[in-house]
């Protein structure tokens, strides 16, 4: 009986004690559990995407009830002149008369014998430009004067002239005479005339003009010739 009450108060005492062990030993491997739980770092946040590349939005154009200022006109054209200018060459050799009507020029050169030629262009912005069959006329002006420099076959002419009035200017003819073909021109500088009469292609000296009734007489006909400009 007493071995048996002995060996039953051992069991008994060994499960106790075995019971404490696995107790103390549950709780000694949940304490550092929950402190390395308590103690680990949140975690991480999710990576973020980069952003797409965005270009630069391009100007925006103005607003429609801005006013947009045009940039700056170039200057006009100076208004077209209509003017006669008429003298005499360099030295005296020729006369010559420049006529223009609203820019449009018309040019005479004679020495009232044989030399003459005509001229057709533009007078614009101060600059004369002309030319004709036989030769070139170019220059500078205004409204007083015109100067610059011709050609009339072989020969160059310098000129320095000035503004006219009429009856003073440039006149010119084209007829039929007794079946022939005149052509005239006539440079008038104060009452002074120089000027060609062309019959059949054969240059010589014209007629003077009445300048009360602007005409001429040629092989006992009158013509009109027509005052240029």
């Amino acid at each position: 009986m007493m071995r048996l009450g002995t060996a039953v108060t051992l069991v008994v005492g060994l499960a106790a004690g075995a019971g404490l062990f696995a107790a103390n030993n549950a709780l000694t491997v949940a304490e550092p559990a929950a402190a390395r739980v308590e103690a680990a770092p949140p975690p991480a946040a999710p990576p973020v995407s980069p952003s797409p590349s965005v270009s630069p939005s391009p100007s925006a154009a103005p607003p429609a009830d801005v006013a947009v200022t045009p940039p700056p006109a170039k200057a006009q054209a100076q208004q077209k002149v209509t003017v006669t200018w008429a003298g005499s060459t360099e030295g005296g050799a020729a006369s010559i008369a420049i006529a223009v009507k609203e820019g449009v020029a018309v040019a005479y050169v004679c020495d009232g014998n044989r030399i003459e030629a005509w001229y057709q262009g533009t007078a614009a912005d101060e600059r004369l430009t002309l030319s004709g069959a036989k030769g070139k006329l170019s220059g500078v002006f205004d409204k007083k004067r015109a100067n610059g420099t011709l050609t009339a076959g072989r020969t160059t002419y310098r000129f320095d002239i000035g503004a006219v009035r009429k009856p003073s200017g440039l006149y010119r003819a084209t007829a039929q005479v007794r079946n022939a073909q005149v052509k005239g021109g006539w440079i008038v500088v104060d009452g002074r005339q120089v000027g060609i009469l062309e019959v059949d292609g054969v240059p010589q000296p014209a007629p003077p003009l009445d300048l009360a009734t602007g005409s001429v007489v040629v092989d006992g006909e009158t013509i009109v010739p027509v005052p240029q400009g």
